[in-house]
């Protein structure tokens, strides 16, 4: 929801229709699915105390009528702590958001291209520090930080993810559980 206008799930018309399930909308796909359970796996091992890095669509809400979901957030614990722990979505910016592709309908949106632009923006004016796209149909990465110029690496590269925390995509897919 941005500006009181709703996002819905890719293929949303389809269950409107009959012809599919909910959950056929909002799942992730396995690629998907692998690369935020070992993230997360990476993160909850690196961070420490300082950190803790939520998942599941975690809601941020950054005005009345406007919010958005992220695959990961990672907020700061001392914010974590003096908020209320309910049944809201967040209300303060996390330090860092990673996505992993969207699932949001993008035919409805007057500038489907523009789309990751547009919430990157939303999601850095409202104070969040860093941004990762993780694309997976063109394996690619991109970052935006608060006031830094935005790039785009190839999952075979290394890109920071907070406090010297590397990811090598590529290698975060290939690995292999002990």
């Amino acid at each position: 929801m941005v500006n009181g206008q709703a996002i819905y799930y890719k293929g949303y018309q389809s269950y409107l229709d009959g012809e599919k399930q909910i959950e056929e909308l909002m799942a992730s796909s396995f690629i998907q699915s692998l690369i935020i359970s070992r993230l997360l796996f990476l993160l909850q091992s690196q961070l420490g105390n300082e950190y803790e890095p939520l998942t599941n669509e975690v809601g941020i809400q950054f005005a009345p009528k406007s919010w958005r979901g992220a695959d990961i957030a990672i907020l700061r614990t001392a914010d974590f702590e003096v908020t209320d722990i309910n049944n809201k979505y967040l209300n303060f910016a996390p330090e860092v958001v990673i996505e992993i592709d969207t699932k949001a309908e993008l035919r409805d949106i007057a500038n489907p291209l523009g789309y990751y632009h547009v919430k990157t923006d939303e999601l850095l004016q409202f104070g969040i520090q860093k941004v990762l796209w993780i694309f997976t149909d063109s394996q690619k990465v991109m970052v935006a930080e608060q006031g830094k110029r935005w790039e785009t690496s190839g999952w075979d590269e290394e890109v920071e993810v907070i406090n010297g925390i590397f990811v090598n995509v590529s290698d975060l897919i290939k690995k292999q559980r002990k």
